[in-house]
């Protein structure tokens, strides 16, 4: 039988990092686009193959069930570094071992929700054996200062 959580303390800031995460997709304001389209979600719809898409989507389930702190990753669900500290990916190959990589947040800040967020930004593909481009990165963290400009967040 598993010991129940304490409850939060009514001094607590908000959702812990501890608690399950609830899965979103960025969804781009419509200041900043017109369209308010969700780059992560149309990456996987449009790019991944569907065993790909198949495969991130159980890795993401994996990891906001865990929760993500506590998820052995095994070359899944990466802690990302240098100038992409804070940023998560989760990593995929596909047909011909083309790579595929999902970018994602962890929000604890965000107003309005009740458990903490598992944000998925945007993704990019790669060819085997190739890296992506730094304006590839400079994107996905343009698309994470526009998701942290603003609370309550866009998300869809």
């Amino acid at each position: 039988m598993m010991a129940k959580k304490p409850p939060r303390s009514p001094r607590s800031p908000g959702p812990s990092s501890d608690d399950a995460h609830e899965i979103v997709y960025f969804r781009r304001h419509p200041e900043d686009d017109p369209n308010e389209s969700t780059p992560g979600r149309e990456f996987l719809r449009r790019v991944c193959p569907g065993t790909v898409r198949v495969k991130m989507q159980a890795v993401l389930a994996a990891v906001a069930a865990a929760p993500p702190k506590r998820f052995a990753g095994g070359g899944r669900w990466e802690a990302m570094h240098g100038a992409m500290t804070g940023w998560f990916e989760v990593r995929c190959d596909g047909p011909g071992r083309h790579h595929y990589r999902l970018f994602c947040l962890l929000d604890y800040e965000a107003r309005g929700v009740d458990k903490p967020l598992l944000v998925i930004v945007d993704g990019r593909d790669k060819p085997f054996r190739t890296e992506l481009r730094e304006r590839d990165y400079d994107t996905v963290r343009a698309l994470g200062d526009e998701y942290r400009k603003r609370n309550p967040r866009s998300f869809g």
